[in-house]
């Protein structure tokens, strides 16, 4: 059964804030071009869309203690950090190809001869915010854009925000809606539901690596110092370490010590998403990412070009667990379950 992003309505709703320091609060800054979410008045993480970006994105992501998970570079660059793909900012959702545009790779450290064969997500509205003593809610709308300014693409998207004791969860529900003419997302690596991981989160490595994005520029990443470097992926079908790219699963989760707290990430795919269950583009150097449109990109036999007629829409749901304290493939299945239901 697919489920239904809020109603649009007519202008913003923000709610007002919650008395005390109990709940989740989203706390719109229309002028900062921000909402901050706020889980028993500890920050949790920010939807932001400041000009320097190429599409909105939430950043930071905290765990329940505070620690930071997301890189900090581009936007506020901390010691020790690789500089490497500029445009992995926080968590997103994009393309790497649609309708012959680069959704994926687009920053401000693009060359000015690789514009025009790059789109940009903008911020329209925010349709509603809502705070709560459970969760809290936001819903926005986007627009997918070509370099002469005409939009291929509406977006809605859903966030809730809910927290405990020692956990933080996102679920994302995200409506494309094609606008005019239709719109095809090419098979492609660089997809689609993305998050850049802190330095810790990283898996440790003893060789430099060069990685090629979808427009054929490659980007070389440097072998860094590994002391504490303690990042390590599984996903649901066992598979481990750098063996979970490219293959199928329907979560993988991503454990490590972050400044001596022990964390688990996870990214939970939706049964009724398209491509499910996805393939993960996980990365060592920090890239955790869902992608379900890129087959061949990813060593299956055909390509998978998704389109979307005139007027048609599709919709992905996804769920970012964040865990504190040892946490187990078991732990993680439970937590898709419930998604699942």
């Amino acid at each position: 059964m697919r489920w239904t992003c809020v109603a649009i309505l007519a202008a913003a709703v923000v709610s007002a804030p919650l008395q005390g320091a109990g709940g989740v609060e989203v706390k719109v800054n229309e002028a900062s071009k921000r909402v901050d979410v706020t889980i028993d008045g500890k920050p949790f993480t920010s939807y932001i869309w400041p000009s320097t970006l190429k599409k909105p994105v939430l950043y930071p992501l905290r765990t329940a203690n505070g620690t930071l998970i997301t890189r900090g570079f581009p936007l506020d660059p901390r010691p020790g950090e690789r500089v490497d793909h500029p445009h992995h900012v926080g968590m997103w959702l994009n393309h790497g190809d649609v309708n012959g545009l680069d959704f994926w790779n687009n920053s401000d450290a693009i060359p000015a001869a690789q514009a025009p064969k790059m789109g940009t997500i903008y911020h329209r509205k925010i349709v509603e915010a809502k705070s709560g003593a459970t969760q809290g809610e936001l819903t926005v709308e986007t627009a997918w854009m070509t370099p002469d300014n005409k939009q291929l693409l509406k977006e809605t998207t859903h966030f809730v925000f809910r927290g405990s004791a020692d956990s933080r969860t996102i679920d994302r529900v995200t409506t494309l809606t094609a606008l005019d003419q239709k719109v095809v997302f090419k098979d492609s690596k660089e997809a689609f539901l993305g998050m850049r991981m802190t330095r810790a989160l990283e898996q440790p490595a003893d060789k430099a690596e060069v990685f090629t994005d979808a427009s054929g520029k490659a980007t070389a990443v440097p072998v860094l110092d590994n002391k504490g470097v303690t990042g390590k992926y599984i996903s649901s079908e066992g598979k481990q370490g750098d063996e979970v790219w490219s293959t199928r699963g329907k979560w993988t989760m991503l454990g490590g010590t972050v400044e001596g707290e022990p964390v688990t990430v996870a990214i939970l795919d939706h049964p009724s998403n398209v491509g499910y269950p996805t393939h993960w583009h996980a990365r060592g150097y920090g890239l955790f990412a869902a992608n379900p449109l890129g087959d061949k990109q990813f060593n299956e036999a055909k390509d998978f070009n998704y389109t979307l007629e005139p007027g048609k829409s599709v919709t992905f749901k996804y769920r970012v667990v964040i865990l504190g304290g040892a946490t187990t493939p078991e732990r993680i299945e439970r937590e898709y379950q419930t998604f699942v239901k």
